[in-house]
């Protein structure tokens, strides 16, 4: 989910000043996560990261550069009016709307773009958020009511139906780690009908929805490409929301692992999304409080004997978005991460729900940057090249809301 339209204006001395206070105690929670590829060599004639050396006297392969990219499928819908409901009934209505938009933004053509970005670009390793899993199950208030989700039929997996497409042929990427963030699952009037559903107490509701956000790495296979060490985690930091009168924690967090790429040296690579829609005027921003996480001692992207990339949809930027969505973008800069991309053109993000052509959505909402790439280590990882994919249409559709962006890193240690 992109950057919220909600704009707010404060002192952002006092913000940084009150996060600079809180950031050395910012918790950090450790997710376990899915630790696929743990000391996998994703190239040819590796030592498949056993033993590697985490220093920095080492041969690190001086001049050596690493593609990486951050790209942000966007879940289908806007979540917005279930959210904000204001009755059981509009909150079923709701519900069905979301669910009919999922349909209309059509993920398995969508997954077909998005392929064609990564395999033109070739990156080595891309941080993917809003990696959806949706599914369907009877309709219940239960989920709602208790917290735990049971749907089961999957409708849509975004990560199985990109890795077709990636994979078509020979097997161009794997995942390296998977960790799920937040978990939602409601009855909907999917279909329009009103009172055809099994339930008295919802009565308009005849299906059951559900959201299972995941962020996701994944690594070129066939190209020198090592990792080892994956790990995710969900923030301590988190929004809650109202739903029907009750507070829903809306997940969020990280997945990272170690890498070396083509005789590089090992680095960090790290992949996060953080809040987007902090209450108006929040001092410290919730986001800005889960990017001090990234960086406490012990978070994944803390200072330590490795240097750190860090990728994502920060829903943050120093001078393109309103001075109190700057908090979380600060923070990092603070903690000494530096900038590897481009922001010409800017690629956040469309304005419409629907991702059709001619649906709403146009080239002018690009209007600021809210994805990045950034390493604690300036001196020694450069920016080779960087550039912003999947700013027009193709296959009748917008990949995403967001745009992509690619960055070609040099390592000069």
């Amino acid at each position: 989910m992109g950057y919220s339209p909600n704009r707010r204006l404060l002192a952002p001395a006092l913000a940084l000043l009150i996060i600079a206070l809180l950031l050395p105690a910012a918790a950090f929670a450790h997710g376990k996560g899915h630790q696929h590829g743990r000391g996998h060599d994703h190239g040819k004639g590796h030592d498949h990261g056993k033993g590697h050396d985490h220093g920095k006297g080492h041969d690190h392969g001086k001049g050596k550069v690493v593609n990486v990219m951050t790209r942000n499928l966007y879940l289908g819908a806007d979540l917005a009016p279930a959210i904000g409901a204001p009755s059981l009934e509009a909150f079923v209505a709701a519900n069905g709307q979301i669910l009919r938009e999922v349909s209309a933004n059509n993920f398995p053509v969508r997954a077909k773009g998005l392929a064609q970005e990564i395999l033109a670009k070739k990156p080595d390793l891309v941080g993917l958020q809003e990696v959806a899993l949706w599914r369907t199950g009877p309709p219940s208030l239960t989920p709602v009511l208790t917290g735990e989700p049971t749907a089961t039929t999957v409708r849509y997996d975004y990560l199985q139906l990109l890795l077709e497409q990636l994979n078509k042929g020979p097997d161009r990427y794997e995942v390296v780690v998977v960790q799920n963030e937040f978990d939602l699952e409601a009855p909907g009037d999917e279909n329009g009908v009103a009172g055809d559903g099994p339930n008295p107490a919802i009565a308009n509701a005849e299906i059951n929805g559900r959201l299972t956000m995941r962020d996701v790495i994944l690594a070129r296979r066939g190209a020198g490409v090592e990792t080892a060490n994956p790990q995710s985690g969900n923030f301590k930091t988190l929004l809650q929301v109202p739903i029907l009168g009750k507070p829903l924690t809306i997940k969020r967090g990280w997945t990272a692992t170690d890498a070396r790429v083509r005789g590089s040296g090992w680095f960090r690579f790290v992949n996060t999304h953080l809040e987007a829609f902090d209450p108006a005027a929040l001092v410290p921003s919730i986001r800005a409080l889960q990017a001090a996480e990234l960086v406490a001692p012990g978070g994944p992207a803390a200072a330590g004997d490795l240097p750190v990339v860090l990728v994502g949809d920060l829903n943050s930027d120093d001078d393109t978005v309103s001075p109190g969505d700057q908090q979380a973008y600060r923070v990092l800069l603070e903690a000494g991460l530096v900038e590897r991309s481009t922001n010409n053109p800017l690629g956040c993000c469309l304005n419409s729900s629907l991702l059709a052509e001619g649906a709403g959505g146009s080239v002018a909402d690009f209007d600021h940057q809210v994805d990045h790439v950034m390493t604690d280590d300036p001196e020694d990882i450069g920016l080779q090249e960087s550039a912003v994919t999947g700013l027009l249409p193709v296959n009748g559709f917008w990949n995403s809301d967001h745009a992509g962006l690619f960055s070609a890193l040099r390592f000069d240690d």
